[in-house]
């Protein structure tokens, strides 16, 4: 049931975005009045009604104008920023996106005296390869650098019903007769469920958390990328190739593909992926992790039939065409 009399007031950076969403309904449900900042508010009313009337409100902000910043942090209790691109579009740039927006808010933050949880990713490095691992680190050592005390969370590919991987694919099955295996699909994932996700932002918000820590997100497994995508056809119904490719052919696609508005793959992320993309030993050891947290990380086969259905080749009525 939802309250609106808790007194406190969070800004979320990116709140209409994918992961944003689920934050600001997990909140919303807790009774925080939020402040939700987004370059389109005119496109992110769907967010109101997961709250009580008055009890989110929508305001225009762009990590690369200051002065918006300052707007919208001012007289918060508490800042979320989950902005965050996985490829460059037009102003839309790694460094002024995860590193100098990151460091401005972080900024603002400091000034008004509000506490901060930035959004990071596991694989966040300053040296990397990878101009979004790259950025991503320096935006977490800007972070720690202004605001001591501020919480990082790191999540791995992170599933749910609006994601950006296994929709990817799911798309990609319907009509190409074979999935690509980036490098031979030998990386390791550990997929996040969005919601469990969200609920460790939420208990960061209530106090829960450490303050000045970095947490890793991940789920239950660490599927290599040739299993993830075994596991989507499976759930899908769809019988495809799965043609390996070496790290030198996915480059050069990626430098052909690049360019195009909502490419298959960049180099970048053909960089990304000769990573594995886990949970750190020393995160579980000092249980900075959803299970230490006391949040039971939700398994794929439970969440993925729930949206991939819309890839199979009559849709939800696929099995019972079968049965038949």
């Amino acid at each position: 049931m939802k309250i609106s009399d808790n007194p406190k007031l969070v800004t979320i950076f990116g709140g209409s975005g994918f992961v944003g969403r689920y934050v600001v309904r997990e909140l919303a449900n807790r009774g925080y009045r939020i402040r939700v900042a987004v370059r389109r508010p005119d496109l992110a009313g769907f967010l109101q009604p997961l709250g009580n009337v008055g009890q989110i409100q929508l305001v225009q902000a762009n990590l690369r104008y200051r002065k918006s910043v300052d707007a919208a942090v001012k007289g918060a209790d508490i800042v979320i920023n989950l902005v965050g691109i996985l490829a460059e579009s037009g102003r839309q740039k790694f460094d002024a996106v995860q590193d100098f927006g990151a460091r401005a808010v972080a900024e603002v933050c400091r000034a008004e005296k509000a506490k901060l949880i930035h959004m990071s990713a596991i694989g966040a490095d300053s040296d990397s390869a990878s101009g979004y691992g790259e950025t991503k680190g320096k935006g977490e050592e800007g972070v720690r650098k202004i605001v001591k005390d501020a919480i990082i969370m790191r999540p791995s590919i992170v599933f749910g019903q609006e994601d950006e991987f296994f929709n990817r694919f799911g798309a990609m099955a319907r009509f190409a007769p074979a999935l690509p295996l980036i490098g031979g699909g030998t990386t390791k994932f550990q997929p996040v469920y969005v919601g469990d996700v969200a609920e460790a932002f939420a208990l960061a918000v209530d106090g829960k958390l450490q303050a000045g820590k970095t947490y890793e997100l991940g789920g239950p497994q660490t599927p290599t990328f040739r299993k993830c995508m075994e596991l989507l056809l499976k759930e899908i119904g769809r019988k495809k190739m799965l043609v390996s490719l070496p790290w030198f052919v996915a480059g050069m696609m990626g430098k052909a593909l690049g360019w195009l508005p909502g490419a298959p793959i960049t180099t970048d992320q053909v960089e990304m992926l000769k990573t594995d993309n886990v949970v750190s030993d020393e995160a579980i050891k000092q249980k900075r992790t959803l299970e230490g947290m006391g949040i039971s990380p939700t398994p794929m086969a439970a969440i993925l039939p729930t949206y991939l259905v819309q890839y199979r080749p009559h849709g939800q009525f696929t099995k019972i065409a079968d049965e038949h």
